[in-house]
């Protein structure tokens, strides 16, 4: 069974930056495709980032620029650097995975809540 175990959020002043880690286990994910989705209320949930085995990157408009997604393979883990944080990136953030890009993601952890103040 997948277990994705968020941490590194809190609350954050505008400007200011949080790196969040997800810890996998249950299986070996150096071959996944390893994400970050978020979700704020009200809102639909949204893939902020992703990175490949290889380490291809891609990154939602919203967050280009200010966010760096990063794996460390040896460790199973993989990081959400955020920096120039605004308000509207206050959400729920939920780390994911899937085997290859044609599957769906698996999202099994409770997330890390991120809350940026004005």
């Amino acid at each position: 069974q997948v277990q994705l175990v968020e941490s590194g959020g809190g609350l954050v002043q505008a400007g200011g930056s949080l790196r969040l880690s997800c810890a996998a286990s249950g299986r070996t994910f150096s071959s996944y495709i390893m994400g970050w989705f978020r979700q704020a209320p009200g809102k639909q949930r949204e893939l902020v980032a992703s990175i490949t085995s290889r380490g291809a990157t891609n990154y939602a408009d919203s967050v280009k620029g200010r966010f760096t997604i990063s794996r460390d393979k040896d460790k199973n883990t993989v990081y959400l650097q955020m920096n120039s944080l605004k308000p509207e990136d206050t959400a729920v953030y939920h780390c994911a995975a899937r085997p290859t890009a044609y599957d769906n993601y698996e999202i099994p952890g409770q997330g890390t809540q991120v809350t940026v103040s004005s």
